[in-house]
This record gives structure tokens, C-alpha cells and sequence, in this order.
């Protein structure tokens, strides 16, 4: 471990003498770059990711001063390697370097790549708006390189993290898009059931008995076979216990549903805050009679 340290120091001195001296403008830079490169190696079998990360962000400036933006922007991805070590929020803003080079210089896959990654730093941190910013963002890009799927499937988180953020209508909206998408393509209209079951929880969540009879409607036209699956019973019975204010029923119908199909956190979180509204509602009327 010192060996390598000792070593990394020795290359990160010898890049700095390399930027400070004379040489020819383009080749100055580079040959600094390949030091630090070095030094940043060093450093990562040391496992010093804070000393490599910051080489590392270096070999970026040796590379911007070069004009050399896609290595300047791969230089900023390991930087952000290393500092998922120890600070995702760094992590996060060397990745946004990145994306923002990739950008400049057209490279659009790279920077939805990069931007998905962005997104999901910050949803480990529990920052969901900022997780959902940088996830639509990448969702875009994915659509504007033609990667649909790539697209549809951070559609998804977007939706979750909004319903998540009690913001139903968005989720709700996001989610039948995507089953509207998904329903003429023969590998991925087996998924719509299930994007349905989940634009019809979020409708719950608002708890209007009214939008979710319409919204049953509307996912039958989306899918002709949707009436016949269990997704539909669960939804057509969680909204009948709605509109009659019967707790126990919506309780029993998630069991059922859930002793044959487990339930995912997500669905489990939001059908309990449906289960607590309607808790209250019943609640309320109890206080009025």
C-alpha cells in the first residue's frame, strides 16, 4: 500500500513539473495527462479515492486546456468512480461534468447514460426531486437516440418517485403513457397489466372514486384483455371498497391479490397511505354521525 502511494506521489509531482515547464502547447497537457494517470492508478491500488479522485479530476483540466472533451469527460467518470467510495454528492457533480461535455460534443448516449446515474446517486440519498430531474432528463435522451425501452423503463422510476412524492396525476400520467407505448410492441405489451395496476393505485391515492371508475375505462380501452386479469379485479375491488368506505374490503382484496402475487414496497407503501385515507374518511363520517 505505501509502495504505491509513494509511487502515486512521485507521478503527480513529475505532472506538475511537466505543466509548470516550457513545452509545445498540445503535447505539454498530454504528457501531464499520462502522469497523472499514472499517479491516479497508483493511488487506486492504495486505495486512496479521495487522492485519486482528485488526480483524476486534474487529468480533466490537462484535457479541457487540450481541447480534448470526451477524455476530459471520461476523466471526470473516474473521478466519480472513485468518489462513490466515499461522497456520492461528489460523485454526482463530477458525473454532471461529464454529461455536460458529452453533451457538447454530441455524444447523447453517453450523456442519458450518465445522467441515469446521476439520478439514481440521488435517489439512494433519498434527494428524489433531484433524482427525478436528472432521470427525465435521461429518459429524453435515451428517446431522442430512438432507445425506447431504455426510455420506458426510467419512465417508470420517474412515475414511482413521483407518486412517492405525492404527485399522483404526474405518476398517473407517466404510467398510462407508457402502457399506451408498450401495448403494440409484442415484447414488452405483457408488462402493461402491471404499468396499469400501477397508474391505478396512484389514482387511489387521490382517493376520487369517480376519476378511478373513468381511469378503469380508459385502461380497458388501452388493453382489451385488461378486464380479465387479476390486476383488474384488484383494482376494480379496491375501488368499490372506496366509493362504499369499507376498510376491511380493501384490506381483504389486497391479501388475496397479494397471497398469489407478491406485492412490491412501492405498491405496498401506496396502498397503505390509500388504506389510511380511506381510514380517515371513515373516520370523519363517524364523527359527523
Amino acid at each position: 500500500m505505501g509502495d504505491h502511494e509513494a509511487r502515486g506521489d512521485d507521478f503527480e509531482k513529475k505532472a506538475e513539473k511537466k505543466l509548470s515547464g516550457w513545452g509545445i502547447f498540445g503535447s505539454k497537457y498530454e504528457d501531464a495527462a499520462d502522469l497523472f494517470d499514472k499517479a491516479a492508478n497508483s493511488f487506486k491500488l492504495s486505495k486512496h479515492w479521495s487522492r485519486a479522485a482528485q488526480v483524476y479530476i486534474k487529468i480533466a483540466n490537462c484535457h479541457l486546456k487540450g481541447d480534448s472533451k470526451h477524455e476530459a469527460a471520461s476523466a471526470y467518470v473516474e473521478a466519480a468512480n472513485c468518489y462513490k467510495k466515499f461522497s456520492p454528492q461528489e460523485a454526482a457533480q463530477a458525473l454532471n461534468q461529464a454529461v455536460n461535455l458529452f453533451l457538447e460534443i454530441g455524444r447523447l448516449n453517453m450523456a442519458a447514460r450518465y445522467s441515469k446515474d446521476i439520478g439514481e446517486i440521488y435517489q439512494q440519498e433519498q434527494d428524489l426531486e433531484k433524482a427525478s430531474d436528472y432521470l427525465e432528463r435521461a429518459a429524453d435522451l435515451f428517446d431522442s437516440e430512438g432507445q425506447s425501452s431504455q426510455s420506458n423503463s426510467i419512465k417508470q422510476k420517474v412515475a414511482e418517485i413521483a407518486a412517492q412524492l405525492e404527485q399522483y396525476q404526474k405518476a398517473t400520467e407517466i404510467f398510462e403513457a407508457i402502457a399506451r407505448q408498450s401495448i403494440n410492441n409484442n415484447l414488452l405489451k405483457y408488462s402493461v397489466r402491471g404499468i396499469l395496476l400501477n397508474a391505478g393505485i396512484c389514482q387511489l391515492c387521490r382517493g376520487d372514486a369517480v376519476a378511478i371508475t373513468n381511469s378503469m375505462e380508459r385502461y380497458q380501452d388501452i388493453d382489451p384483455t385488461f378486464s380479465g386479469t387479476r390486476e383488474y379485479k384488484l383494482l376494480s375491488d379496491l375501488a368499490a371498497a372506496m366509493d362504499e368506505g369499507d376498510v376491511a374490503k380493501f384490506t381483504d382484496a389486497i391479501k388475496e391479490f397479494d397471497s398469489m402475487t407478491r406485492l412490491d414496497p412501492w405498491k405496498t407503501t401506496l396502498l397503505l397511505r390509500a388504506k389510511n385515507e380511506l381510514k380517515k374518511k371513515d373516520d370523519d363520517e363517524d364523527d359527523l354521525t
